[in-house]
């Protein structure tokens, strides 16, 4: 369908209302949708969650429906909410959790679950094909070779699911479903589409290579569109969500480069950071390209703008593990006070000294991406003497997804990339004690902006800008406001400091063990499998974002 929508006048609102648009961010473990003036005050929200399921051992899937039900549920209440205070909705944008796979078969009906961007099942496609083509196929299409990727997912099914590969009329993403199911067609933006490891990024096209090794055609796949194309919305989903069928849905982006924008974080060396359920750090380019050594991605932001960084697995889910398993008590008597369970639980890290006297902990529990990019790791404490506690525990947990992060801020530097400013956002925010230990582990200060909608604000600034409500993304960032910033402390930095090539030197240190309990895992027994419901826990906070993203 042409990019036909009606641009609406943006001179007239209702009498004591402002004109908005909706941001809505589809996560892994919640929808959040918020209705943001020009300004970028964010004047209704709502959020509503769902499950993430582990119906075998390392799958991680979700309910297409309940995703869908949970849109709608979240936008509808905005929207009435936004509508009683005399706003107007202009427009939709949408940011969706990268890399996830769905097939849908010629009615358009979902033939699997939604198989997350967490889900390693295709561990042994990605072996082989990144012992293969691999890296030719990362530099091209700037996704790295892992179980992440939906290229590999797809391979999984063709080689494991053959009859279901057979039906699948289409294969989508999660953002795609509901663009289809809003406005009846199917489209992928370049930014989610860019994180398929599918995508030719200088050809902004399917990449013939990449579709043979995903054995799928490109007609299979949605077409190809810039971030700011505008669809229609259907009759009946206008209805709805109680909108005039006038209103744009602008297709968006991917929730991690859209997390940058959503914090402000797009001219040069300025990088964010987020850790929400997993983590990331990306920095802004205007040209795409990957670090040679393969340890970063690049996702499109925009048809000029490029995201490239680095996804850890591992990061609020750490917390959430380690309050269940360490802490259980805490976590107990702050539901029954009335308090959040990981500011006791952060509290408790506080007692420990930076660097834990000497505990290491490896938080590899959902194995890694970034920057090894590899399903092999596992968690692991190292270091570990008798005088050491919970709280060292708790604290060497919290400082690993932080040194990884660091891990990640050293690739890209190595890269060429400058960074002198840091931008944060995500569920950890919310946390004194971690916030003081990223700027000390960093080495940096960090700027935390005013309000928690990243991705969904970024949406937003897509379909503003779409609309010509705003001249630029870039324009329309710089008017994302600091709310505080955080100085590193020297002492602890250089505890840090002195840490991170130890802590990096740990994979390398235990490869052959990695290995050999993969070599293991049939053999050994196991519990039974289960549901992962909000598995992000207490600090579920962003991208990617939610489990967000990249």
């Amino acid at each position: 369908m042409p990019d036909d929508v009606p641009t609406p006048d943006p001179t007239t609102s209702t009498a004591g209302g402002q004109d908005v648009v909706l941001g809505v961010d589809l996560g892994t473990t919640a929808t959040k949708v918020a209705a943001f003036t020009r300004g970028g005050d964010a004047v209704a929200e709502a959020e509503v969650e769902y499950a993430l399921d582990e119906p075998e051992p390392g799958w991680a899937e979700q309910d297409p429906a309940a995703i869908l039900a949970a849109a709608r549920d979240a936008a509808r209440a905005v929207v009435r909410h936004a509508r009683r205070d005399g706003h107007r909705v202009l427009g939709i944008g949408v940011s969706g959790a990268m890399h996830s796979v769905i097939g849908v078969d010629e009615h358009d009906e979902p033939l699997t679950a939604v198989v997350t961007w967490a889900d390693r099942r295709a561990t042994p496609q990605a072996d082989r094909i990144r012992r293969g083509p691999g890296p030719g196929v990362h530099r091209r299409t700037g996704t790295p070779v892992h179980p992440m990727s939906p290229l590999v997912k797809l391979a999984w099914f063709a080689e494991e699911r053959p009859d279901v590969a057979a039906r699948a009329a289409h294969w989508v993403g999660v953002k795609e479903l509901l663009l289809h199911d809003w406005s009846g067609e199917w489209v992928v933006d370049h930014s989610m589409a860019s994180g398929n490891g599918l995508l030719d990024l200088e050809a902004l096209d399917w990449d013939e290579e990449a579709l043979e090794l995903a054995r799928v055609r490109a007609d299979q796949l949605p077409r190809p569109v810039p971030v700011t194309h505008r669809l229609r919305l259907q009759p009946e989903v206008a209805a709805d969500l109680g909108l005039s069928e006038d209103v744009a849905l602008v297709v968006g982006g991917g929730d991690g480069p859209l997390a940058n924008l959503g914090v402000g974080a797009v001219r040069p060396g300025v990088a964010s950071v987020s850790i929400g359920t997993s983590g990331a750090l990306r920095v802004v380019v205007d040209r795409p390209g990957v670090d040679p050594a393969g340890r970063t991605f690049c996702y499109a932001l925009t048809d000029d703008l490029w995201a490239v960084g680095g996804a850890i697995t591992n990061g609020g889910v750490v917390l959430r593990w380690a309050g269940d398993a360490l802490a259980p008590d805490l976590e107990v008597l702050a539901d029954e006070m009335g308090d959040e369970p990981e500011e006791s639980l952060t509290d408790l890290a506080s007692q420990a000294p930076a660097g834990s006297e000497g505990l290491l902990m490896l938080p590899y529990l959902l194995s890694e991406r970034a920057p090894y990019w590899t399903s092999l790791p596992r968690g692991a404490y190292v270091g570990l003497q008798r005088h050491h506690t919970r709280a060292h525990l708790l604290r060497a947990a919290l400082e690993g997804v932080c040194q990884q992060l660091a891990l990640v801020l050293a690739s890209l530097r190595e890269a060429g990339h400058e960074i002198h400013e840091m931008r944060a956002t995500g569920g950890f925010a919310r946390s004194a004690v971690w916030r003081q230990m990223l700027a000390d582990v960093l080495g940096m200060p960090v700027s935390f902006p005013s309000g928690t909608q990243g991705s969904g604000y970024g949406a937003a600034v897509v379909a503003m800008t779409a609309l010509g409500l705003v001249p630029s993304v870039e324009v329309a960032a710089d008017r994302v406001e600091v709310d505080h910033v955080v100085e590193p402390d020297p002492t602890a930095s250089a505890v840090y400091a002195r840490l991170l090539p130890v802590h990096a030197g740990l994979y390398d240190a235990l490869e052959g063990v990695f290995e050999a309990l993969r070599d293991l895992d049939d053999d050994l027994p196991r519990g039974e499998p289960g549901a992962a419901s909000g598995a992000g826990g207490p600090v579920d906070g962003e991208p990617g974002g939610g489990l967000a993203e990249d």
